[in-house]
């Protein structure tokens, strides 16, 4: 079913414009700015990981008590490692599929 909305205005003729500059873009520069994307994100998780060890070791050397806040870094580094991975496999399942096809 399609749905109509009537909040749709001149905004979706600045996204429209956006779209037509991307596509006009080599498909090198495309990937250039994909790969900066990953690995912009890939530096996120890292920097997450890495503050959920120091709030671990922080509470083990006593420094902290705040559990919570330690528990919170941890989940958080987690659930974006999580994440990392399955970006990782989309990619991969992508990369089998175009290798597959038959030109």
């Amino acid at each position: 079913m399609i749905r109509f909305d009537p909040n749709i205005g001149p905004a979706a003729g600045n996204n429209i414009q956006q779209l037509k500059e991307t596509s006009n873009k080599a498909p090198s520069e495309e990937f250039k700015g994909t790969v900066k994307a990953l690995e912009k994100y890939l530096s996120n998780v890292d920097q997450s990981q890495k503050q959920s060890d120091m709030s671990i070791q922080d509470l083990l050397a006593g420094r902290s008590e705040d559990i919570a806040s330690v528990v919170a870094a941890v989940a958080k580094a987690d659930i974006s490692f999580k994440v990392l991975v399955g970006v990782r496999n989309k990619l991969i399942d992508a990369y089998k599929q175009t290798m597959s096809m038959q030109f």
